[in-house]
């Protein structure tokens, strides 16, 4: 194993950390390529990347060396300032996004956020006094107070009341239900969704990508902003840089994170066409968005995916993996669904318990979501010969959980 320097716990004291996750008792020390090690050098095939944020996978040579120059040159002085990195990353992100400005956070919640804000200034310049937002049942945007206002799930809600208003929540695909809100809410700004529903089970609308056109065409009408989650979609996961790329409409807003750094801390939300210029100086800002360090991973980040044709290999290998479990694992009433490396296997019964088997089992790291969809988020730049390598551990991780 190489020489890494291990954190100094004091395992006979408390660890101070507040209770928010429930942990599995297992520690990593090391990661490289689509593999991570304990401190003892066991081997583990990551099929989760973090849930979906190392897309280029562990410890990548370029991403690594750009960190450590950056860091060792200049991480952080203040958006008072001009940043040409922050520039750069910018103009390389409106490349690949289709976007026009961009402002950078540091997760997808804090995106969401200025999403929100930006719907509610978008109402206000309209006389619009209480604007409201139409989302989607299971749904998930974050867990700051607004975001999990906005997330279609009552359970990260408990406890957490009042709820910020101004959502109106609709089925997800159901476009006569948009339809009907319309009629009974003329104070509607925008609609925000997920192209993909991660943490709802990888959930597609039952039109597929065409819901997308339907809602776009909808927000035409109706004069109102339509804004993208694509937090998780986003940067190459689904075989596009972008989700919204399947189809041939543009959104008014978009949002990300997770791979857009791959590991590091960053986020970005984006506006094009009639929400450009919304917020202006003094209506939003971040201590940390867009640091030198930030944006410097940033554009190492989109530059690398670009150069090392990553894409286009999560859109074949992550074709690939969900043809092969199909045809292994069809005789369980299993259905798999997937766009590039975004793929669900839909048990039959709740199968939470199979993160724990795989891990402990096969040296496999999945998890599970919607209770019992195993959630596949592995590396973009994924092999075949570590597809198959995936392909040996799962398949009879699962068949020995739907046996036993």
């Amino acid at each position: 194993m190489n020489h890494i320097t291990l954190a100094p716990v004091q395992p006979d004291q408390p660890t101070h950390l507040m209770a928010t996750y429930g942990r599995q008792a297992i520690s990593f020390v090391r990661g490289r390529g689509s593999y991570l090690y304990t401190e003892d050098g066991t081997e583990y095939l990551d099929a989760l990347t973090g849930i979906a944020v190392c897309g280029l996978g562990h410890a990548h040579p370029v991403i690594a060396e750009a960190i450590a120059e950056q860091a060792a040159t200049l991480v952080h002085t203040s958006n008072i300032f001009e940043i040409p990195w922050q520039t750069a990353a910018a103009q390389k992100l409106a490349e690949v996004s289709g976007m026009h400005e961009i402002f950078f956070s540091n997760s997808g919640a804090e995106s969401n956020e200025g999403a929100i804000k930006i719907a509610r200034k978008f109402g206000a310049q309209q006389g619009i006094r209480q604007p409201k937002i139409i989302v989607a049942e299971k749904s998930f945007h974050g867990r700051t107070l607004a975001t999990l206002s906005a997330t279609g799930n009552s359970k990260v809600q408990e406890g957490f009341y009042p709820l910020v208003e101004g959502f109106i929540r609709v089925p997800f695909g159901d476009v006569e239900a948009i339809q009907e809100a319309a009629l009974h809410h003329p104070d509607i700004v925008a609609i925000l969704i997920e192209p993909i529903q991660g943490e709802g089970g990888i959930n597609t609308a039952p039109q597929g990508f065409s819901y997308l056109e339907e809602v776009r065409a909808l927000c035409n009408q109706h004069n109102w902003l339509m804004m993208l989650d694509e937090i998780q979609t986003g940067n190459g996961r689904t075989g596009k840089y972008f989700a919204y790329q399947h189809t041939n409409i543009v959104p008014d807003v978009l949002t990300t994170a997770k791979g857009l750094g791959n590991g590091f801390p960053v986020g970005a939300v984006m506006t094009q066409g009639k929400a450009v210029g919304l917020l202006g100086p003094g209506s939003h800002g971040s201590t940390y968005g867009g640091t030198v360090l930030g944006s410097r991973v940033v554009y190492t980040v989109i530059d690398t995916i670009q150069k090392e044709n990553v894409i286009e290999n999560a859109e074949k290998v992550g074709s690939y993996i969900v043809e092969q479990l199909r045809e292994r694992l069809g005789e369980f009433s299993v259905q798999v669904r997937g766009f590039g490396m975004m793929i669900g296997i839909e048990l039959p019964m709740p199968c939470a318990d199979i993160v724990h088997s795989a891990r402990d089992n096969y040296k496999l790291i999945v998890n599970v979501t919607a209770g019992n969809v195993v959630r596949l988020l592995p590396p973009l730049n994924m092999t075949f010969e570590q597809a198959d390598d995936l392909l040996a551990r799962l398949v009879p991780a699962i068949t020995d959980f739907i046996k036993a």
